[in-house]
């Protein structure tokens, strides 16, 4: 594998050039793959629909295709995954990214073309790396064997030439052979669909591998580390893959994880690199030492609007170009893409740090925040100030949720957080303060609803016991792959649920105690 490493390595380089490119070149990289990707579905129900051939402009795109979201083109999705063929993309789509639904019960399949696969998610994945060998030059990652922790899939129901399942299910039962080589644990339990059953096998398949790469969703990654850990006896993960060097990750904010992660691999010289990968598409990857902050990836079959959030409720709202956004704005994230996603609002909110070149932080999602009182608080808000909280007080978050507390007689409104913690904090009212204080000097909305007490009070801040937030998504069958624990909501139905669960398990425990 040595050989291998070497060989790769220098292979890898070579794509670098062509990154610089769209870096010194963007906005004409974006029109190339915009005019590229109108000429293409020009014949498709949807092209015709909306006259894509004689669009010969982005103004008249604009004006004649209205902004969609995934209740606008289920319709559409449903007659491709029965195997229609030229709905809204001329190749054929056999495969169907189930997303995670964490805004409600509600499965969504993302259509996936050979084109997304080859030039977005596979291009993605080799990007992601390229800028780790371009930024670590001694890397050997190849010497051994990457451990992927993905989701399931099965085949439709509704056409026997259309599969669905979690992205990265999809990604890994499509993956050339050189990269199987590559990856462990085998395909037969890397697609378990019990995910309880697969933490267990692949711990005991990969715990004797010399693994030296893991990627995956920090959440259900830190569940198998630590059972690899109960099962070896080994302090950490350093004692049981010496060779580890690099974590790939995304799906949610590393910021609470990242000391929970130095606790297993105490390494110093451990590379963390972030990509922002989704169903819909492969967006970013972190090309820089800078956490959460990453390269907007522009050739990859995919057209960028961004919304501007104070209109995202307009009638007709504008979008913006690379050309027209600001730094440190937020906006809604508009696509198209050759997956025959059309002016789609993929539900995330990022925002610009850098415009030379073009670098993105991910601030939250459209419907995930908490805006009972005027407040606007965000997840950007909300992982900032938890952040101070914990530097401040020694503590070590696991997971959370928050939602309002709605004004009840005389009592003010107020938000309330359930927090389940790895290492509680110091001084707990102390925490609590940290994070009231840190919301109100970084959302100026936030701080005058605390005013006085007069619309919001103190938050309210709830220990959950260890295990409340694994058990609460077993409950709702969102264990693994790209599940993830909703951070913000604008209703009580999740924190509800849980309280409601954490006061089954009180009296269970209290009448064990009897």
């Amino acid at each position: 594998m040595t050989l291998f490493n070497s060989v790769f390595t220098w292979f890898m380089k070579k794509r670098i050039h062509q990154i610089e490119l769209f870096m010194k070149y963007p906005n004409e990289v974006q029109e190339e793959w915009f005019e590229q990707l109108v000429s293409v579905a020009e014949n498709t129900e949807w092209g015709k629909k909306y006259h894509y051939k004689s669009i010969e402009n982005l103004s008249q795109f604009k004006e004649r295709v209205p902004i969609q979201n995934y209740d606008t083109l289920k319709p559409y999705i449903e007659r491709m995954l029965k195997g229609e063929k030229n709905v809204l993309w001329p190749s054929e789509i056999r495969w169907f990214a189930k997303s995670s639904g964490t805004t409600n019960d509600r499965s969504k399949f993302i259509p996936v073309s050979e084109e997304a696969l080859e030039e977005c998610h596979f291009k993605g994945g080799k990007d992601l790396l390229t800028i780790y060998f371009n930024n670590q030059p001694n890397a050997r990652m190849f010497t051994g064997k990457i451990l992927t922790l993905g989701g399931s899939h099965q085949i439709s129901q509704l056409s026997p030439d259309t599969s669905f399942g979690d992205l990265s299910a999809v990604i890994m039962k499509n993956l050339p052979m050189w990269a199987e080589f590559h990856r462990t644990p085998h395909l037969d339990i890397a697609l378990l669909e019990n995910f309880e059953e697969k933490i267990e096998k692949i711990a005991h398949a990969t715990k004797d591998v010399n693994v030296t790469s893991i990627s995956g969703v920090p959440t259900w990654n830190l569940v198998l580390f630590k059972r690899i850990l109960e099962i070896t006896g080994k302090n950490n993960l350093l004692e049981v893959w010496p060779n580890l060097e690099m974590y790939f990750h995304g799906a949610v904010n590393f910021t609470p994880y990242r000391e929970q992660f130095k606790k297993l691999i105490p390494n110093e010289d451990m590379y963390y690199l972030e990509n922002y990968n989704a169903s819909e598409g492969f967006f970013g990857i972190q090309d820089t030492k800078e956490p959460g902050e990453m390269l907007l990836m522009l050739d990859y079959g995919i057209f960028y609007e961004f919304l501007p959030l104070e209109h995202l409720h307009d009638e007709h709202p504008k979008t913006l170009t690379l050309d027209e956004v600001e730094l440190n704005k937020n906006y809604a994230l508009i696509i198209s893409t050759n997956a025959g996603l059309w002016r789609y609002m993929i539900g995330d909110t990022i925002r610009f740090s850098s415009l030379d070149p073009f670098r993105i932080q991910i601030t939250g999602r459209t419907k995930h925040f908490i805006n009972a009182f005027g407040e606007e608080v965000i997840i950007d808000n909300a992982e900032r100030a938890l952040d101070e909280a914990c530097q401040q007080t020694g503590a070590v978050i696991r997971e959370y949720t928050a939602a309002p507390v709605y004004f009840n007689g005389d009592d003010c409104g107020a938000h309330e957080w359930i927090i389940e913690f790895e290492k509680r904090p110091a001084e707990f009212e102390r925490f609590v303060d940290l994070l009231d204080e840190t919301l109100r000097r970084i959302n100026s909305d936030y701080d005058a609803k605390r005013f006085k007490d007069m619309a919001l009070r103190r938050p309210i801040v709830r220990r959950a016991p260890d295990g409340t937030f694994f058990n609460w998504m077993r409950e709702k069958g969102k264990l693994g792959g790209q599940h993830k624990v909703p951070r913000l909501a604008n209703d009580r139905e999740y924190v509800d649920g849980i309280l409601k669960m954490m006061e089954l398990v009180g009296v269970q425990n209290q009448d064990c105690k009897n």
